[in-house]
């Protein structure tokens, strides 16, 4: 076995999974898994670059993990930075403060390096199952960009697009410098003439209507399985391979879209850092459900966070 850290920097959340990887079972074994919203591309959209503010919450996190990862006497570390870093003016500053920290670069990939550590994350566990048809739609929805991969045993075509929960709040929710709560239909018709753009701009690489099973990835996805559920409180477990039908997807978003502020709050799953972009996300998953026709999603704990372990190991 191999003892791997690997750290996923996003657009909205950083995460830590430190974990035994066993290539001859396929098996990662989870030692440590943590998440922390740091909102690294807080105003990107808009400045073009990071924001100080951003850069100290991230930089926070970063020290808190490189604690865990030296407890724990992981082998080999592997920091992936996505789509938040890939377009700040000045993502130098970013770099440094992370080699400062744990002694990495950060790889800021590609959406389709993104696309295919996601994918391994997300089906490496789902050989087998006899009840998921293949080909697999993974799609992973970030903060900033949504990752489009399909494939069998491997990637077969995959595109990131640049609609994402934060990146949608920021640019159609936000008037006078707070979240519309509840947003207008204008605000909510912005957005999905937006998310219809970009699932144009996926399908001219991967063939969307081809997938037997869709796999839903990331915050969002996993924020509304929790909500379908009704659970009481987040339980990665109880989430983790949930199916979740069309219709509940659409009630949901249709309730958060209606919804105020404090009511998404008092949601029993619902991460602090998520209440202002749960609505956006939701939106971005309904819009995909109904255009590749899938009538239910496959949730998925295990991610782009896995896929990097794996690329450890």
């Amino acid at each position: 076995m191999t003892r791997v850290a690997a750290i996923d920097c996003g657009t909205n959340s950083i995460r830590l999974l430190v974990a035994d990887a066993d290539p001859e079972t396929g098996e990662l074994k989870d030692l440590d898994r943590r998440m922390k919203i740091v909102r690294l591309g807080q105003g990107v959209d808009r400045t073009g670059r990071l924001a100080p503010e951003a850069l100290e919450r991230t930089f926070a996190a970063c020290r808190e993990y490189a604690t865990v990862i030296e407890e724990l006497g992981a082998e080999k570390l592997r920091f992936v930075a996505t789509s938040a870093s890939r377009d700040a003016e000045n993502r130098d500053d970013f770099v440094r403060g992370v080699v400062d920290i744990l002694g990495v670069e950060p790889e800021v990939i590609t959406g389709d390096q993104e696309a295919e550590f996601s994918f391994t994350g997300a089906t490496k566990e789902l050989t087998g199952r006899e009840d998921l048809e293949k080909p697999y739609l993974v799609v992973d929805i970030g903060g900033g960009s949504t990752e489009f991969v399909l494939g069998t045993d491997s990637v077969r075509a995959a595109r990131s697009v640049d609609v994402g929960c934060v990146r949608m709040t920021e640019r159609h929710l936000v008037h006078d410098g707070a979240v519309t709560d509840p947003p207008t239909a204008e605000q909510i018709a912005a957005i999905k003439a937006d998310v219809a753009a970009a699932l144009d701009e996926a399908a001219e690489t991967v063939p969307l209507g081809e997938a037997h099973t869709l796999v839903g990835l990331a915050g969002s996805v996993t924020t509304l399985a929790g909500i379908a559920l009704r659970l009481e409180e987040y339980d990665s477990a109880a989430i983790h391979h949930s199916r979740i039908p069309l219709a509940k997807v659409r009630e949901i978003t249709d309730r958060l879209l209606t919804s105020t502020h404090d009511e998404r709050a008092a949601i029993p799953v619902m991460h602090p850092g998520r209440v202002d972009v749960i609505a956006a996300g939701a939106l971005v998953l309904l819009s995909i459900m109904e255009r590749t026709g899938a009538q239910e999603v496959v949730v998925s704990e295990h991610d782009i966070l896995d896929g990097i372990g794996w690329s450890l190991a």
